[in-house]
């Protein structure tokens, strides 16, 4: 058994922070991009939009490491974006992240945006409405899918390993604060060093996040009138 005492407060505290700096920046921006991207496709009828959406849904599959690998060769010094010195910072780690969590958060978002029946944007342009009204119902009926392709998407980018250690750099500073530390690698780590009790401690606050979160989803979920519905 162990108790608070036994633990590096500083150390939990500042590596959750991280953690939720990252996954959020990382989900808000696949956000900014998928969402708008997932009504493009699932408005418009262009050619080749099949092998779009099979691209899309094997980006969900994407390996990790790979993608880590690929951040850093981009971002090494003699790497197109090595001017900018972002390796091994926190928003190597988001870009990583991003590019991880965006073919989950548009696959599932577009499937949403796609159960729309077409009968409704139909009535919707004979009432008059423009594009961005039919839009903006689309989006509305389809909300409850687009807080699940949100929610995975976070889930994606919070429960990462491969590619946030390869680009991040895994750095914690002297004072035993977190750089680069998430709660995923640091459970990597604490768990070959032998510390059980700060993986365990580590171990519960990321399974609480993600809980959290889920919660979060499901009570929209429930508050959503009629969500058995369309688009629901």
């Amino acid at each position: 058994m162990f108790g608070l005492g036994d633990l590096n407060l500083t150390y939990l505290v500042s590596i959750t922070a991280v953690s939720l700096y990252v996954s959020t920046a990382a989900v808000a921006l696949s956000a900014a991009i998928g969402l708008p991207l997932s009504l493009l496709v699932g408005f418009r009828d262009f050619t080749g939009k099949s092998a779009v959406t099979s691209l899309i849904s094997t980006g969900m599959g994407f390996p990790s490491v790979v993608v880590g690998l690929v951040v850093l060769l981009t971002l090494s010094r003699s790497g197109p974006l090595g001017a900018f010195e972002l390796l091994f910072t926190p928003e190597a780690m988001i870009l990583s992240q991003t590019i991880l969590a965006l073919p989950v958060l548009v696959s599932v978002s577009l499937s949403a945006v796609q159960s729309v029946p077409q009968d409704l944007r139909d009535a919707a342009f004979a009432a008059g409405g423009t594009s961005t009204d039919v839009a903006l119902l689309v989006v509305r009926e389809a909300r409850y899918g687009i807080v699940t392709a949100l929610l995975a998407a976070y889930g994606r980018a919070i429960s990462e390993v491969g590619s946030v250690l390869i680009v991040g750099g895994n750095i914690v500073f002297s004072d035993s604060t977190s750089f680069t530390r998430t709660l995923t690698t640091a459970i990597t780590v604490e768990a070959r060093k032998g510390n059980i009790e700060t993986g365990i401690a580590l171990g519960a606050i990321l399974l609480a996040l993600v809980l959290g979160v889920n919660a979060l989803g499901a009570r929209f979920r429930d508050r959503t009138p009629g969500r058995n519905g369309r688009g629901r």
